[in-house]
């Protein structure tokens, strides 16, 4: 099945709540996170020769870090109601909730 653009119908209705439920800005704290390699402690080694070569093998860890941003504290209350004006305008026009085809 082909999609007709669930989304593209979401940004539609997203002006709409815009206004309906306007955004507010706060600098909150948030958490992220950022990919770092470390030693795994195991080691491969390579002899050439009579030279041996050994290298530490590498893992990536997720570390966690905390940064302020400026979030819409009412986003959580207004993407439902997008979401659902989306998924009714795509049930009446292509009788799936998901615009499909």
């Amino acid at each position: 099945m082909r999609n007709a653009g669930v989304s593209h119908r979401a940004e539609h209705f997203e002006a709409e709540w815009l206004l309906k439920i306007p955004p507010v800005y706060r600098h909150e704290p948030v958490t992220k996170y950022r990919s770092v390699e470390r030693p795994s402690g195991e080691t491969v080694c390579e002899t050439a020769g009579t030279t041996t070569t050994c290298k530490p093998v590498m893992k990536t860890i997720s570390v966690p870090y905390t940064t302020v941003e400026r979030v819409d504290i009412r986003k959580a209350q207004r993407d439902p109601q997008i979401a659902s004006c989306a998924a009714r305008a795509c049930a009446a026009k292509y009788g799936n909730s998901k615009c499909e085809i």
